[in-house]
């Protein structure tokens, strides 16, 4: 086992920002978990791998994350605390393209992809895996609607466009390619998905319609005879 960094009066994930040693501890435990799911995939992750490549005793991984499922939600909620921001090419096609081709690259490694693929899988087989796997993917995607707001601005999208689905709409077909089909990915299909969600965007499939603005036929007063 490497040489301990632990911080034993550290307060367990979530309870406010760590700093100093406790950070330390945070990303000593996040990249084993990271190589682990890597190498060994999250059925074959434990507690007593971590804490190997770690050096935090497995008797604090306990306390502070509860187990596997607490690591591993913990990666993600860490993962999703950089600074990462969306594209601005200065077009609304050129940052959904650009969008659209960082998740293509993001994955065009097998060492790159391993980990990433790997909380996926959790996600099926962890409920808090799969709770911390769509915390992660929101807050990326409520980043991202900056892309579609930019562009409402510059009058290249409707005001009323759901920008948080328009995001996702580039997304999709390249994740069912991912995870479901399996798939080859390359620019050209980035593009391709880039493209169709801004023609979709600009035929008005995005554009959000309450739908309480007028009620239902059968919940309307019926009309009098006579007028």
């Amino acid at each position: 086992m490497k040489e301990s960094i632990e911080d034993p009066e550290a307060p367990a994930p979530g309870s406010r920002r760590p700093g100093g040693r406790t950070a330390r501890t945070r990303a000593a435990v996040r990249d084993a978990v990271l190589t682990g799911l890597s190498e060994h995939g999250y059925p074959a992750l434990t507690v007593e791998y971590v804490a190997e490549h770690s050096g935090v005793h497995k008797t604090t991984l306990y306390r502070r994350w509860g187990g596997v499922e607490g690591m591993v939600a913990d990666a993600l909620d860490l993962a999703g605390e950089d600074h990462w921001s969306p594209p601005d090419t200065g077009s609304l096609g050129g940052d959904l393209r650009a969008l659209a081709r960082e998740v293509v690259d993001g994955f065009a490694e097998p060492a790159d992809a391993a980990a990433p693929t790997a909380f996926v899988g959790a996600a099926f087989q962890s409920p808090r895996a799969a709770e911390a796997l769509r915390s992660f993917y929101a807050e990326r995607f409520r980043r991202c609607e900056e892309v579609v707001k930019r562009a409402a601005a510059r009058g290249e999208a409707p005001a009323g466009a759901d920008a948080g689905a328009v995001v996702r709409a580039v997304s999709a077909p390249l994740f069912l390619r991912l995870f479901v089909t399996r798939e080859p990915l390359d620019h050209r299909l980035a593009d391709q998905a880039a493209d169709a969600a801004a023609a979709a965007l600009a035929a008005g499939v995005f554009d959000r319609s309450p739908a309480d603005a007028a009620p239902a036929a059968k919940d309307r007063p019926a009309a009098k005879a006579g007028g």
